[in-house]
């Protein structure tokens, strides 16, 4: 949970909310064809130092154009596979970035890694520059169902990247793992899931293979189990979630008691980000309800590299798409939201949520809980259904 009282909240006309920052390294060994985001096979060295030094350039632009004036509440090192830098090169960017902004005392760094890249050296290192929480893409613990989705990384490597990682001094780190795979049945999720639990990580993502846009899988794709048993591995893996004390809190996250993942608490929770790298993006609010603004910086690397384009563009978000975008982030936590966040976050008041609330408490999608509003079961089984009616 974010702890409200170590951080500010919205004036309507000031900039007070908890600030994240989003750094994307496009780089990875190879394509996996289920992956939609923005990320390139290295097909040779890649430029580390170039790209750490644009990094802190769109940075410094970013805060010249939105004015920035408040502490980092978390970093977020995304990709592509950003544990394929060298440690020095991550020193040299949060180095920069402390040059540019203040950090709060208990700040959450992120980075993400894949169990092929994993090196215990590398990794003692990375956590002595500051980095305090990992996030690793192991996807399944099974041989085979790894070699489907198209990964690089064997099983073992996968159990010795948990067992690095606590070696390397992370006692936070998330374990990515999917559902719903190729060829796969419920009893081999469960193992994938007691095994994940046996490395003691303090969170794991568990989420369903989704056959997205622009990816191979989608071009070809594979055969997926049925819906039945897509439903059934869910239902029966929540539970020995539940059973071992990793609690849901959102869709497809599952923590320890006080273990949540504060970065991606605040895009839920439609606080603000900053987005630098290839293809990153951002969300920042400057006069409530007027001035939010969306950012998408360039996705092809070598023009982001070379300015061949400016870093990205900015758009303005619409007073009216504020409802449905607030409730598309908010809705996927398990706590719903309250009447004064949703006031504080688009600075709208709550009458503008209406008739569409009404019409979800009335079909029995939502359901009010003093001035909290938590979806249901079967809301969230139904989210896009819930979600239409918000639409401008």
């Amino acid at each position: 949970m974010v702890h409200w009282h170590s951080i500010c909240l919205y004036k309507l006309d000031t900039l007070v909310l908890p600030l994240s920052l989003y750094i994307h390294i496009p780089w990875c060994i190879r394509k996996c064809p289920y992956c939609d985001f923005n990320s390139h096979a290295a097909k040779s060295n890649i430029p580390e130092a170039k790209y750490i030094s644009v990094l802190l350039e769109d940075l410094a632009s970013d805060l010249q154009q939105f004015t920035v004036n408040t502490a980092l509440n978390s970093i977020f090192i995304g990709g592509g596979t950003p544990s394929l830098f060298a440690p020095e090169s991550i020193d040299l960017l949060l180095q920069g970035i402390k040059q540019q902004m203040a950090f709060q005392d208990k700040i959450e760094i992120t980075l993400e890694a894949n169990p092929g890249t994993f090196e215990s050296q590398k990794f003692i290192e990375f956590r002595a520059l500051g980095i305090n929480r990992l996030s690793i893409g192991i996807q399944s613990f099974n041989e085979t169902l790894l070699k489907r989705l198209g990964r690089v990384h064997s099983a073992s490597e996968a159990i010795k990247s948990a067992e690095i990682a606590h070696k390397s001094g992370f006692d936070n780190f998330n374990l990515d793992l999917m559902y719903g795979l190729p060829g796969a049945d419920p009893q081999d999720s469960k193992n994938d899931i007691q095994t994940a639990i046996s490395l003691k990580p303090a969170h794991i993502s568990f989420y369903q293979l989704t056959l997205e846009p622009n990816t191979y899988f989608h071009k070809y794709p594979p055969p997926l189990p049925d819906d039945d048993a897509i439903f059934a591995t869910q239902v029966t893996c929540q539970k020995i979630l539940a059973d071992h004390h990793y609690h849901q809190y959102e869709i497809s996250a599952y923590s320890r008691p006080g273990m949540q993942c504060q970065h991606n608490l605040n895009y839920w929770q439609f606080g603000d980000y900053l987005g630098i790298g290839a293809g990153a993006h951002g969300k920042f609010s400057q006069a409530l309800p007027d001035r939010v603004v969306r950012s998408i910086k360039c996705k092809n690397p070598e023009h982001y590299l070379t300015r061949k384009k400016s870093f990205g563009n900015t758009k303005l978000v619409l007073e009216n798409d504020l409802p449905l975008e607030f409730m598309m982030n908010h809705l996927r936590l398990k706590q719903g939201f309250d009447s004064t966040s949703y006031q504080n976050r688009t600075g709208l008041p709550l009458e503008t949520l209406e008739p569409a609330l009404s019409v979800n408490l009335s079909q029995g999608l939502l359901i009010k809980q003093g001035n909290r509003y938590v979806c249901t079961d079967r809301g969230w089984l139904f989210l896009d259904t819930l979600l239409q009616p918000f639409v401008a």
